[in-house]
């Protein structure tokens, strides 16, 4: 399907990014932290020893590797850091590193990583001025230091991925942050919908038709810089839904009962006059336990970081065994399990929703997703969506 992009081998043989969540220390104090991370190491984290050997797991999923994500809290409280990532790149595992914006993130330790062999590190950016990510991050100094880093690390070679948060704090200075993604350039944009997971459940939240109108926007905001997004799988039903409007020369703010919220972003954005990319990359299919893994600082299995239930630990059973068959992730990935909106919904095998905020709002990981608007079936143009391969939804009675 042109409109996705899907992993080059099966997600219920091995999963496209694996996340090893190195610590919970962190100096900051994030609003929306779903670690909770506390200032200092915890001493029932993996040892040098036994995070090499979660990634001679890693690797041990054959050739290519997944790419391997270190995150935290922040991994530079970590001092065998450097030796991991150049462990993980001699086992011939793509390495990025996702720091925090604290002063650790300097052009030299970031250097540091490159030589290391470091691929990749991810920055957040939770808003246009010091004003709105430092309020957001907690700590004053936190914009100046991810934007000089930010730079640092493309002068280094250093591919970026940055990351927002997208809550009420924020919301509307969108446009703005795609600015700035615009400005300084980013191998990807990613808009992470918040799940109301450790400090985050203390957010206020948006509402499914607030988050219909920021997608739409995401969507529209690739045609200037790479965007995807984080817990929000149904930006694929969008994409896929927005490309067959566009086939059709037919009006998407009408056909999918757009609100004013993304007039507004829509307009901010064309006002800024930023320059268009040759081409829209096309979102990947990857989901909770479907081709994605989180590893917890003590070795526990997660389908994802935002959904804090184990299935397995690395300290004693091999990876490639949970993620492959361990109950929690085979059923995770079979969409005949889901309900509500979602198990009737002809995107189910598109998109599947977020498992992280169906948990978080109601304790089962197959429930509907809440804060997607879409009524399964509603959507005008079902011949074509059938032309793609996506099966006819069925309405679910309200």
């Amino acid at each position: 399907m042109r409109h996705i992009r899907a992993p080059r081998h099966g997600s219920s043989e091995r999963p496209f990014i694996v996340i090893w969540e190195a610590t919970r220390a962190c100096p900051l104090a994030c609003r929306h932290c779903r670690a909770e991370a506390v200032p200092d190491r915890d001493p029932g984290e993996l040892t040098t020893a036994e995070a090499r050997g979660l990634m001679d797991q890693v690797a041990a999923f054959g050739s290519p590797p997944p790419l391997f994500v270190i995150t935290g809290g922040d991994p530079f409280q970590r001092p065998d850091l450097y030796e991991l990532v150049r462990y993980g790149a001699g086992a011939g595992l793509p390495v990025a590193v996702s720091p925090s914006g604290t002063p650790t993130l300097t052009a030299g330790n970031l250097a540091r990583l490159k030589d290391a062999g470091a691929k990749a590190v991810s920055l957040s950016l939770d808003g246009s001025t010091r004003e709105v990510h430092d309020d957001f991050r907690a700590t004053r100094g936190v914009y100046d230091w991810t934007l000089d880093a930010w730079r640092a690390a493309r002068e280094t070679g250093l591919k970026v991925q940055v990351n927002t948060t997208v809550t009420g704090h924020n919301i509307t200075d969108l446009p703005e942050v795609v600015r700035v993604v615009s400005e300084l350039g980013a191998t990807t944009w990613s808009a992470f919908l918040l799940v109301p997971t450790g400090r985050g459940r203390l957010l206020p939240g948006l509402d499914a038709r607030q988050v219909e109108d920021v997608l739409n926007f995401v969507y529209d905001a690739g045609a200037f810089v790479p965007s995807r997004t984080t817990e929000a799988h149904h930006f694929r039903r969008v994409a896929v839904q927005r490309g067959v409007l566009e086939r059709r020369g037919a009006d998407h703010v009408e056909a999918l009962g757009l609100g004013p919220l993304y007039e507004r972003l829509r307009e901010r954005l064309s006002g800024l006059g930023l320059p268009r990319r040759r081409a829209r990359r096309p979102p990947m299919d990857v989901n909770a336990a479907r081709g994605f893994v989180f590893v917890s600082h003590r070795g526990a299995v997660h389908p994802s970081g935002f959904l804090p239930v184990a299935a397995g630990d690395v300290r004693r059973d091999p990876l490639p065994d949970i993620y492959r068959s361990s109950p929690l992730f085979t059923g995770l990935r079979d969409p005949d399990r889901l309900t509500g909106r979602c198990g009737a919904c002809e995107f189910r095998t598109v998109c599947g929703g977020s498992r992280s905020r169906a948990f978080a709002t109601s304790g089962d990981p197959h429930a509907e997703d809440p804060w997607c608007a879409y009524e399964p079936g509603s959507f005008p143009y079902q011949d074509d969506l059938a032309e793609l391969g996506i099966p006819a939804g069925t309405r679910v009675p309200g």
